[in-house]
């Protein structure tokens, strides 16, 4: 029988292990286990900082402006409440404003500048106006090099949840830096004295694999120098899991699994198994579970697509699409990117139609059964 989040939480919050690392799909409940380990942790607004998380949440409190009047002056604005407070007022009164704009051009482009514009009203507790000291809106530029300095344009949303990051990422860094100081009266600031806990979902999936490993080598640096902190980190990336595991050479991580009933479960791996991770034979046998158990979803053929870009990827095939039946490639290849790609929400529908869930059926078999699966097998001999 399954667990609720709440009592995922609380088995994390109890535990004397200073990192877990959680690797779960995406729609299996690790961004919703954030807010509610943030909420067991802080319930109330006296304890916001015992925790300091990370998640889409984080993200959608940065909002664009995109000027739809004259469409010149592009920003991108910040939602004040208690968080952003903390967290914007700190980078301004720490100066980490350059730390940010170093970290997120590391990561982009060396030509495309961040410049934060402060002061805006936020409400107090009785609903007042109260002008507040502190980055409201970035406004991103492309300068350097031989362009014309180009201002206030739009950056994509990968740009974006990077720049979030840089933020989140630089704003840890000085926490860290700070509770090494072990008297607390020489500290910069008194606020991070009581955190406790740090949870981070999912930081740049958009990231290519090389600055993803740099990412997750830099957050593993980190971790390992803080003093007193404790880290959840969850994870819908093999490789982010993979290279985090070993810099911090964890004796167990965990998978989360979302039940047919909505209950949840948290599955310890220990040992040899997490540094291998057998993610081919893992997508294989979720996908098999949900055929079996007459539970397919739309996501699985995210996933149905995932196990052929990873089975290309590591025998060599320039496109996955290649590994697909040759009489009906074509029309194959279109009914996994339409159903892997629809993020409109009236087009995702959450059950499939028979047909849709006989063609992930035959999928997987044609790909297990066919010399392309043999062919890997005994490639990993």
């Amino acid at each position: 029988m399954g667990q609720t989040l709440v009592d995922i939480a609380q088995k994390l919050k109890n535990t004397d292990k200073k990192v877990q690392l959680i690797y779960a799909f995406n729609g299996s409940g690790k961004t919703r286990l954030s807010r509610v380990f943030k909420e067991d942790v802080a319930p109330n607004k006296s304890e916001d900082y015992k925790i300091l998380y990370y998640n889409a949440f984080t993200e959608d409190l940065f909002y664009w402006d995109n000027d739809l009047l004259e469409d010149k002056k592009r920003k991108l604005l910040i939602r004040p409440n208690r968080f952003t407070d903390m967290l914007l007022g700190f980078l301004k009164d720490q100066g980490l404003d350059g730390n940010v704009i170093k970290n997120f051009q590391h990561y982009t482009s060396a030509k495309l500048t961040p410049r934060f514009n402060e002061t805006y009203i936020a409400k107090d507790e009785n609903n007042n106006d109260v002008i507040i000291k502190a980055y409201s809106e970035i406004e991103f530029s492309i300068e350097g090099g031989n362009l014309e300095k180009i201002d206030k344009i739009k950056i994509s949303k990968s740009e974006e949840s990077n720049f979030i990051w840089c933020i989140f990422y630089s704003l840890l860094e000085q926490v860290v830096e700070q509770l090494k100081i072990l008297e607390t009266v020489d500290r910069s600031t008194d606020k991070f004295n009581d955190l406790k806990y740090v949870f981070i979902d999912d930081p740049v999936s958009s990231l290519d694999d090389n600055h993803l490993i740099e990412l997750a080598v830099n957050l593993a640096t980190l971790i390992t120098n803080s003093k007193g902190l404790k880290f959840i980190v969850s994870t819908h990336s093999p490789l982010f899991y993979n290279v985090l595991y070993n810099e911090l050479d964890i004796q167990a991580g965990y998978i989360l699994n979302k039940l047919n009933d909505g209950t949840f479960e948290l599955l310890e791996k220990k040992g040899d198994s997490n540094r291998s991770f057998s993610y081919h034979l893992f997508l294989k046998q979720t996908i098999q579970e949900a055929i079996d158990s007459k539970a397919i979803q739309k996501y699985h053929f995210i996933l149905l697509r995932n196990l052929y870009e990873k089975t290309a990827q590591f025998l060599g095939y320039p496109r996955w699409s290649d590994l697909l039946p040759e009489d009906k490639k074509t029309y194959y290849n279109r009914v996994i990117q339409f159903t892997s790609h629809s993020t409109l929400s009236n087009e995702v529908i959450a059950e499939p139609t028979d047909p849709e869930k006989q063609i992930v059926r035959f999928l997987l078999e044609h790909l297990v059964n066919s010399k392309y699966w043999k062919e890997e097998q005994n490639a990993t001999v």
